[in-house]
């Protein structure tokens, strides 16, 4: 075990401290690679008109009209507002709980917290959800089907992708210098 990296119990600890302090918050939130969701709880009689909601770029405000916010900073990270909504929704106990989707602009980056003032989680501990290629960008589709592929070439013995494209450089070269020995090449 290195130096630096916590024994069992530490982490136990700090896993709890993070549990508490994430109850503590006066909202519940969760994240996905591509979005955060934020339910905050109200009383039941409120109304659509009774909430105040801002959602801009690199900030959110949320509460009850004539009262101090609920939630008021920074985002850690840019949004997309045009995606981003918020709907209030009755719940089974005769409370009701305003739902906040905000569409995170890099999709590829895990969020420490909602607002930059509100205590961090260890990004490094998120699992995340199993995902379809079919959800991927084209660019990182293409990326990951050459990776399994490649993998997949490795456990049969057979050459990569990479592997293949050397070997057809290699093989046209030598149709176009006929004059040239490779008898005694090694490529690697």
């Amino acid at each position: 075990m290195a130096d630096n990296e916590p024994t069992p119990e530490q982490e136990a600890a700090a896993r709890a401290k993070e549990a508490e302090e994430q109850a503590a918050l006066p909202y519940k939130w969760n994240q996905t690679i591509g979005d955060v969701d934020i339910n905050i709880t109200v009383p039941g009689n409120l109304k659509g008109r009774d909430i105040v909601v801002e959602i801009k770029k690199l900030k959110l405000k949320a509460g009850i009209k004539g009262q101090d916010p609920i939630i008021d900073g920074d985002l850690p990270h840019a949004i997309h507002t045009e995606d981003s909504t918020w709907t209030l929704v009755s719940a089974p106990d005769n409370t009701k709980t305003i739902e906040i989707h905000l569409d995170k602009i890099n999709k590829m980056e895990w969020w420490a917290h909602v607002v930059t003032t509100a205590p961090k989680i260890d990004v490094t501990k998120i699992q995340p959800e199993n995902s379809k290629l079919s959800d991927l960008d084209g660019e990182t589709r293409g990326m990951v089907e050459k990776m399994m592929y490649d993998q997949r070439q490795k456990e049969q013995g057979l050459p990569t992708s990479d592997d293949q494209k050397k070997a057809d450089i290699l093989k046209k070269f030598q149709e176009q210098h006929p004059e040239l020995d490779f008898s005694k090449a090694k490529v690697q």
